[in-house]
Parts: structure tokens; sequence; C-alpha cells
């Protein structure tokens, strides 16, 4: 073998969410039905470094009700469910407010009349961001709007009146850390 040829050691490396990206982020979901939208989600929140995920009503969390993890989440999450903390919160009302409280900046991705273009959400000077996501067919309530800092959503110019949650939530998330 040449010696100009020299061989790395390669050595994994670990590192923690919050240490490689610019913002504290979490993500709400609200009465989300489908397991694997939610671990869709999963996916995508552990690729832009999303701190937590808070899982409630009636979202589905990687675990079934006897505490095993879902075969169903983990195949579309994998394993991201093991790298992006979660928490189970019944109330999505509860949880905004506890959250605001904490003084996150709340930007729920909904189409209303109040609803600014996600291409014009910024983030800058922000240090905490939470990002809420309703339900694929009712939407996010309004008292959780209310509770909102801003309504961000993404022009449909087609024929339908909206993306998937989960592509709308990745398509927006990417836009509006700046990843």
């Amino acid at each position: 073998m040449p010696s100009s040829l020299r061989f790395l050691k390669f050595t994994p490396l670990f590192v923690e969410h919050a240490t490689v990206k610019k913002k504290k982020a979490v993500v709400v979901l609200d009465n989300l039905r489908s397991v694997y939208n939610v671990g869709s989600i999963f996916r995508t929140a552990n690729a832009v470094g999303i701190e937590k995920i808070y899982l409630c009503g009636t979202t589905p969390t990687p675990l079934d009700k006897k505490g095993e993890l879902r075969k169903d989440f983990a195949k579309v999450a994998l394993g991201a469910e093991d790298t992006v903390k979660w928490e189970y919160i019944e109330s999505t009302f509860e949880c905004v407010k506890k959250l605001k409280k904490e003084k996150y900046f709340i930007i729920a991705f909904e189409q209303d009349e109040k609803g600014v273009d996600y291409k014009e959400v910024s983030v800058n000077g922000k240090e905490m961001v939470a990002f809420v996501i309703g339900a694929e067919v009712i939407g996010i309530s309004n008292d959780v709007l209310t509770q909102s800092d801003i309504i961000a959503e993404i022009p449909m110019l087609g024929t339908k009146e909206s993306l998937n949650v989960t592509i709308a939530f990745g398509v927006a998330v990417y836009r509006i850390l700046v990843v």
C-alpha cells in the first residue's frame, strides 16, 4: 500500500440537538388522528433539531396502551421517537398556555382570516419557539388560536384547500427556522 495513503479513524459523535440549533423549538400536536402523520412529524422534527413534541388530545403517542412501542409508529418515525423528547398532555389549550407562560413565541399553522403567509414569519430575536399543528380535518381550535402570537398559513394555488399536515409542517418549519 502506498505510504501516501492515510487511514482516518472515524468515531461517531453524538451531539445533543440543543447544541447544534439556533433556537429552542418545540412542537404541539393538537388532536392529530393518524399515527403515520405523527411518526412522520417526529422524523422531520429530528431533522430540524426540535427539542420536544407535545402530543395533545387524541394525538397518538409512540407507545400503545400497554406501554409498548407501536410498530406502525416506529415504521414511519425510523427511530426519531427515541431521539426527540415527547410528552402527552391532554389539553392543547393548557399546553399552549404553559408554553406561553414560559415565554415561548407561539406559531400556529392554520388557514385563518388572521393568517399570514408562512414566508413572512420571522423568529429573529425569539429564543424559544413553539409550533402548533392542528388536526388534519378540523384544524386548531379557536381558544388555542387566540393564545398564538402569530397564525401562519401556506398559500394554496391549486384546487385543493390544504397540504397533508406532515408536508405542511416540513415546508413551514424548514423555512421559518431557516434550516
